[in-house]
């Protein structure tokens, strides 16, 4: 008896520790989506100053670059508390022995991807 209770024991901790991997992997998703955002904000600002030294009009951008960096940013914020949502979650149901397996964040990261990866690809094929 006292064997089943440390397999049960054992087995309940690498649930959570599996479910602990999951949010930091979430986490880290959305602390790279945040980072390649900021860059992305900080370089167009980089062209936008550097063209104004030169006086150029062709190197203006319209600013979509600094716009997509700044949906980068918020994307990879509400990542975040998707991921923390999602993590209390599984971590309730783990504790009451009921867990549900859910994808909804994976569908909704997929999706944003979709449509940002389209948005790009018809933006691409307009500048060539």
């Amino acid at each position: 008896m006292a064997e089943l209770k440390v397999k049960s024991a054992f087995g309940k901790s690498r649930e959570f520790q599996a479910n602990e991997r999951t949010f930091l992997a979430w986490l880290r998703t959305s602390i790279a989506l945040m980072g390649f955002g900021f860059v992305i904000v900080k370089f167009s600002l980089f062209l936008r100053e550097i063209s104004m030294m030169l006086e150029t009009k062709e190197g203006i951008s319209k600013g979509y670059s600094a716009m997509v960096g700044v949906i980068m940013v918020i994307l990879g914020v509400i990542i975040t508390v998707l991921a923390f949502l999602q993590y209390k979650k599984h971590e309730k149901q783990l504790n009451h022995d009921n867990y549900v397996s859910s994808s909804k964040l994976s569908l909704f990261i997929t999706i944003i991807i979709l449509i940002g990866g389209i948005i790009l690809i018809s933006y691409l094929f307009s500048i060539i």
